[in-house]
């Protein structure tokens, strides 16, 4: 069997925590901010913890995250 090969994409976007949990950075902060208002967009800034389902995806897609 040869070695697992981590998804390159996924793991520039997804962090661990220590203890184990995957983060994310939320959505909606990279074009057209003129129209969001400055409370969505701080609202925007913080990592995010996935469900338990998101996470055992990426966790298939980044093997090291564990």
């Amino acid at each position: 069997m040869g070695k697992l090969k981590t998804h390159r994409g996924a793991s520039k976007r997804f962090k661990a925590t220590g203890s184990g949990k995957i983060k994310a950075k939320k959505a909606g902060l990279k074009h057209i901010l003129t129209k969001k208002s400055s409370k969505s967009k701080r609202k925007k800034r913080d990592l995010v913890a996935l469900t338990k389902a998101d996470s055992s995806l990426v966790k298939s897609l980044v093997p090291t995250l564990r």
